[in-house]
């Protein structure tokens, strides 16, 4: 038998977290949770409530079952546009230009 579906869960979020560049801390500010809660779930201490995929899935952009599905699933299913450009952390700011299309 395969990986357990918490098992699944945490993969997935894991390859989100990822692709997308984002730390635990930045996951669990748009959840409204702590990042020790997140750490906790993410290391099989707790669990990832259904309502807890459905908000990861949200924030992501994706569908709970592609997450539920797992990381290959949660991977194919990331919108490009989430996913990190390579040489940029997430939370960079980009240029002003790039913002609204104007040079300056």
């Amino acid at each position: 038998m395969g990986m357990s579906l918490d098992g699944r869960v945490r993969s997935a979020v894991a390859a989100l977290l990822h692709a997308t560049g984002e730390s635990q801390t930045d996951l669990a500010a748009a959840l409204g949770v702590s990042q020790a809660q997140v750490s906790r779930r993410q290391s099989g201490t707790a669990a990832w409530s259904l309502a807890d995929c459905d908000a990861v899935a949200a924030h992501y952009g994706i569908d709970a079952i592609d997450l539920l599905a797992g990381p290959t699933r949660a991977m194919e299913s990331l919108p490009a546009e989430r996913r990190r450009v390579p040489g940029r952390h997430a939370n960079t700011a980009r240029p002003a230009a790039a913002q609204d299309g104007r040079t300056r």
